[in-house]
């Protein structure tokens, strides 16, 4: 075990991870501990210092458990899309590694902060494939499609718990960080469907609540919502957007994502995992 580079990997994640966990450096936290003693000690030293710099609710846990499988299944979805060779063209493959080396961090992070120790018992066994529907990997498109939908998803996920986190603030920080992440990935994810489609129809943004599969982009609170905090944003001078056909109505739709809960957000996991 590293010591040194497991608080490498916190410091990448969160620049701060160091003084929250109440040591200003690495050479003060090395002299807490003898040198002989430390890779038998340094452990049990790391857990007790996240559970009080990431302590959390019950309510939180939860939250923190929903996301850890989310981030399980799009790693390994990752994971194994970059391992087959001849998947992904090589102009693409950078993108696809800087992701997988994203969603890698965000479960390196949820573990830490759960206290997850291998055997990781609770993660789930995957079929990206779903029984054969989909041809995962072994078809360019269709890797990339099921990218695009896990990761508008994830966007959609991370926001529905936004509120359950309000009560923990430094863990809602963190997931609305992992929120971002998630909604660059959809938005590269999308460019690159639809450039290899040659689709204009495709963009970085989701407009009205167009998308497939439907239930990323419907549930019960539509993409194509228009009313934020209980404004309506047609109401709204939006300089530059022409009030003519669908053009304001479709910038409206375009300007939130909206949430999945989390019972939404399972019923489009749930049939990638493996029961």
């Amino acid at each position: 075990m590293n010591l040194l580079n497991i608080l490498d990997q916190f410091q990448k994640f969160d620049g701060d991870a160091i003084e929250r966990i109440e040591y200003t450096s690495r050479r003060f936290f090395l002299n807490k501990i003898s040198t002989k003693v430390a890779a038998a000690a340094a452990p049990a030293i790391i857990a007790g210092s996240m559970n009080k710099a990431y302590a959390q609710s019950s309510e939180a846990v939860d939250v923190l458990k929903f996301a850890l499988t989310l981030e399980y299944l799009e790693n390994e979805f990752y994971n194994l899309g970059n391992k087959t060779a001849g998947l992904i063209p090589d102009m693409y493959k950078p993108v696809f590694a800087q992701i997988e080396q994203h969603e890698l961090a965000h479960v390196k992070f949820l573990e830490a902060a759960l206290g997850v120790t291998p055997p990781f018992r609770d993660k789930p066994t995957f079929d990206f494939t779903v029984g054969g529907t989909y041809k995962a990997f072994t078809d360019f498109d269709t890797f990339v499609f099921l990218s695009h939908a896990f990761e508008d998803t994830g966007v959609r996920a991370y926001k529905g718990q936004a509120g359950t986190l309000i009560k923990d603030p430094q863990i809602l920080e963190y997931a609305l960080q992992v929120h971002s992440v998630e909604a660059r990935h959809a938005s590269i994810s999308r460019k690159i469907l639809a450039k290899i489609r040659n689709s204009k129809s495709i963009k970085s943004w989701i407009t009205l609540d167009e998308g497939s599969p439907a239930p990323v982009y419907k549930g019960s609170n539509s993409e194509a919502t228009i009313v934020q905090g209980g404004v309506n944003l047609l109401d709204l001078d939006l300089t530059g957007i022409p009030d003519t056909g669908s053009v304001r109505y479709k910038a409206a739709t375009e300007a939130f994502d909206e949430i999945l809960t989390k019972e939404e957000t399972l019923a489009i996991a749930i049939p990638f995992i493996k029961m």
